[in-house]
């Protein structure tokens, strides 16, 4: 029974990559990839779409997209985030989601980067998340299996984040194995910095508690500098990016002994 339970898992583990890598699965080359027969596929996506982690389409499935965004769906400056280097988002959190484990407690920021590495944590269960992001929270809202944490607060407009005196003091008492880190820039000299003073503020508590820091970023951060600081960059562990960093503009955070990954 337990090997049953297993090859379940992980055949649904797959199909949620797979979903996360390219958009859309069909049946019949599940099948072939997994081995499995087209009942058991069935079942599987039937089992996923019944746990709200996709949705079924003649032949295959594809991403469930959260009604919670429908508001913004002709906001232009909304749209112009979330389309902004989208598939190197992609890849980047599904790069920094192989880094959790089961059982450990994961911060993440606000942003369009790390809301890509939450749904690609969708695979993941028995883990915590600490976040002071209410689209974060929303997109996990239908996992039993998954804690999540959400600090106090209130709520700014950019971006779904809660920030003030009831956010930072919960975020002096959370403390987490990884923090995801975006950025609205990240400088080897000057650090990580963002554009709002007051989720800096709450930020900056996170990061301080976090054992492992790690920025997920792509290219266009990299040599930025916003306003507001919030950590020196020689504290950061790993650095996430894509292919579309040059050697030239990795040099700097490389010197620092900071271990980068493009993907």
């Amino acid at each position: 029974m337990p090997a049953k339970n297993d090859n379940l898992i992980a055949r649904q583990e797959y199909i949620l990559q797979k979903l996360q890598e390219t958009g859309a699965v069909a049946v019949d080359e599940l099948c072939t990839t997994l081995g499995a027969s087209i009942a058991t596929v069935r079942r599987d996506l039937e089992d996923l779409e019944n746990r709200s982690l996709l949705r079924r389409t003649r032949g295959g499935a594809v991403p469930i997209g959260p009604l919670f965004y429908e508001p913004f769906r002709h906001d232009t400056s909304f749209q112009d985030k979330v389309s902004s280097f989208a598939e190197e988002k992609r890849r980047i959190g599904l790069a920094a989601a192989k880094l959790v484990s089961t059982g450990q407690t994961v911060a993440l920021t606000g942003g369009t980067t790390t809301t890509e590495v939450v749904r690609s944590l969708k695979v993941l269960s028995d883990i915590s998340i600490i976040t002071n992001t209410v689209n974060v929270a929303m997109e996990l809202s239908n996992r039993k299996d998954i804690e999540v944490i959400v600090t106090g607060g209130h709520l700014r407009g950019s971006w779904f984040t809660l920030v003030g005196p009831l956010a930072t003091a919960s975020a002096e008492m959370l403390f987490s194995d990884i923090m995801f880190i975006g950025v609205d820039g990240i400088d080897a000299k000057h650090g990580l910095t963002c554009t709002n003073s007051s989720e800096a503020d709450v930020l900056r508590r996170l990061v301080q508690r976090a054992k492992m820091k790690i920025v997920v970023a792509d290219h266009s951060k990299l040599g930025s500098v916003s306003k507001y600081l919030l950590c020196p960059t020689k504290e950061v562990d790993k650095l996430i990016t894509d292919t579309g960093a040059s050697a030239s503009a990795i040099a700097p955070f490389e010197k620092l002994g900071i271990d980068i990954t493009r993907v």
